[in-house]
C-alpha cells in the first residue's frame, strides 16, 4: 500500500459536477493498494496516517495529530500511485491490485481509521473524480506500507 498524505484547509471531491464530499481543515489521503496487499498493510496505513503528527502545537512545531487538531480525513483511492514509467514514458499499472479487491481494502483502511474515532470521508472508487483543495505549508508525506 502506498499514500500520499497532504495537510490541507479544505478539501472538496466532486463526480459528475456533483460535490460527493467535503472536508474543512485535516488531511487528504490518496491511498494505492498493491498487489499482494491485505489486511496487514490496512491496518499499518490507518494507525500511521491516524497518528502522524503534522500540524502544528502552540509553539508552532508539527506535533499534532489529525485527530488532536480537530480535523478530518478525506479518503481517495489513487491506483496511479503504483505506476511503472521505468520503460518508457506510458505508465504499467501492473503492480496495482485488480479493482474487487482494492476496493474492499481501501473502504477496510476507512473503516479502521474511524475506529480510531475520526472522521473520514471518502470518494467513489473507480469513479473519474475531481478534487480541489488547498494545501496547508505545504505539507506532503509519501507512505509506503510493505
Amino acid at each position: 500500500m502506498r499514500a500520499v498524505v497532504q495537510r490541507v484547509g479544505r478539501t472538496r471531491l466532486t463526480v459528475n459536477g456533483e460535490t460527493v464530499a467535503e472536508i474543512p481543515r485535516g488531511l487528504t489521503v490518496y491511498l494505492g493498494v498493491g498487489r499482494g496487499d491485505g489486511e496487514a498493510q490496512a491496518q499499518k496505513a490507518a494507525k500511521k496516517i491516524a497518528a502522524l503528527r503534522i500540524f502544528s502545537d502552540a509553539a508552532g512545531k508539527m506535533n499534532v495529530s489529525v485527530g488532536e487538531a480537530g480535523g478530518e480525513i478525506l479518503l481517495v483511492s489513487q491506483f496511479t500511485l503504483y505506476g511503472d514509467c521505468s520503460h518508457g514514458n506510458r505508465p504499467s499499472f501492473t503492480q496495482a491490485e485488480e479493482p474487487a479487491a482494492a476496493a474492499r481494502l481501501y473502504e477496510r483502511t476507512a473503516q479502521i481509521l474511524r475506529g480510531y474515532g475520526l472522521i473520514v470521508k471518502t470518494g467513489v472508487f473507480g469513479a473519474d473524480m475531481h478534487i480541489e483543495q488547498n494545501n496547508e505549508g505545504p505539507v506532503t508525506i509519501l507512505l509506503e506500507f510493505c
